[in-house]
């Protein structure tokens, strides 16, 4: 499914449920796809406990750009996304996330589009080799809980445990947490299933 947003068309990749407790929403880092081993792994278990998972391609990625450029521009283009999707999906819990540059767009909207949480894989802390450069305070206002997973090799930093509502640091994972994704998955499937809501029936 296409999305037109002012920066351009998104794509959605949606995995349905038969009785869904909540919508999870994930996107991908500066230059990468929603194919990323990480995010693949979380749709998974992610399905597994209810939750319908919605993949955006953002519109930066389908034009062939490697980088998001302004992020009031990249901001603006997934709340576009975000409304629609929530549109399509009304009264289900959102959890929004991604992995590096869309974990800090997931924190960045959270509140704006009406998340009540937030999953940040590999969220990056600071620009390698620059930890005065640190982004910690797009965990700290993001405005819901955030869980943060990160490997203990990553070179982009690991955030600090008191700006995030929990954080799991993967021993042996880098960036593209690609060692055990399915560890990633089981960890996010376990937390976000506090934010569904309870099946009927």
């Amino acid at each position: 499914m296409r999305i037109m947003t002012p920066r351009g068309p998104a794509q959605v990749e949606f995995d349905e449920v038969e009785r869904p407790r909540l919508l999870l929403v994930l996107t991908h880092g500066s230059a990468g796809g929603v194919d990323a081993p990480d995010l693949l792994a979380v749709r998974d278990a992610a399905l597994n406990v209810g939750a319908v998972v919605a993949r955006v391609t953002q519109p930066f990625r389908l034009a062939g750009a490697r980088a998001p450029g302004s992020a009031v521009r990249q901001d603006e283009a997934w709340e576009v996304v975000l409304g629609e999707l929530r549109a399509r999906r009304p009264g289900l819990p959102l959890v929004q996330g991604g992995r590096s540059n869309g974990a800090r767009v997931a924190c960045r909207t959270a509140e704006v589009v009406g998340a009540v949480a937030v999953v940040a894989l590999a969220f990056p802390l600071h620009p390698p080799g620059r930890p005065e450069k640190s982004r910690a305070g797009e965990l700290r206002e993001a405005g819901v809980d955030v869980l943060v997973v990160n490997g203990d090799r990553d070179p982009f930093g690991v955030p600090d445990a008191a700006d995030a509502a929990r954080l799991v640091v993967l021993p042996g994972e880098g960036h593209d947490l690609k060692k055990d994704p399915a560890r990633v998955g089981e960890v996010v499937a376990e937390w976000i299933v506090g934010y569904g809501a309870p099946v009927s029936g």
